[in-house]
């Protein structure tokens, strides 16, 4: 089995099915490309951004993917909401958007126990109106690199990784 990409706006759940996802299929490591940009630049997202910019986090991100392109086989990749843009995204693997409404996201972080923390580690989700306005901009971006669409609205993540496991085969 070839690499499997999640893809999605932030908050939408990507790092949690991953690790669903390879727990039910056994044979594959839940990667994040978030985790391995902070791990290679020794700093958190947020600080990222704030020190540096969008623009240069968004140069990490393609450096990530080089790496991720040579180097991976056989993982689920958790993607960051913008790394859908790596020119190199369908060399890496089989991508997947998991895909729900703005609201059910925003809903979901609100509920989640650490709602505020989630919130601060979404720098591009601090204003709600712009980050609508970045979520129906993205969309069908999304849509139009995707090889599958999955709902994942009122779902768990063992039964979209179910779901993403029946696509597969």
């Amino acid at each position: 089995m070839k690499n499997i990409i999640l893809i999605g706006f932030m908050g939408v759940g990507k790092g949690t099915v991953a690790r669903a996802l390879a727990a039910a299929e056994g044979n594959l490591y839940a990667i994040d490309t978030d985790d391995m940009i902070e791990s290679l630049e020794n700093r958190k997202i947020k600080d990222i951004f704030m020190t540096d910019g969008e623009k240069s986090f968004r140069e990490l991100e393609k450096k990530t993917a080089k790496w991720l392109e040579k180097s991976v086989k056989n993982a689920i990749i958790s993607t960051g909401g913008g790394f859908y843009k790596v020119k190199n995204l369908k060399k890496i693997g089989k991508v997947i958007l998991l895909d729900a409404s703005f609201s059910y996201i925003h809903q979901q972080i609100l509920a989640h126990p650490n709602a505020k923390r989630k919130l601060e580690k979404r720098p591009l989700f601090q204003d709600i109106k712009k980050a609508k306005t970045l979520y129906s901009e993205r969309i069908p971006l999304y849509k139009e690199v995707a090889d599958t669409v999955i709902s994942i609205e009122n779902k768990s993540p063992k039964e979209i990784a179910k779901e993403i496991l029946k696509t597969l085969s």
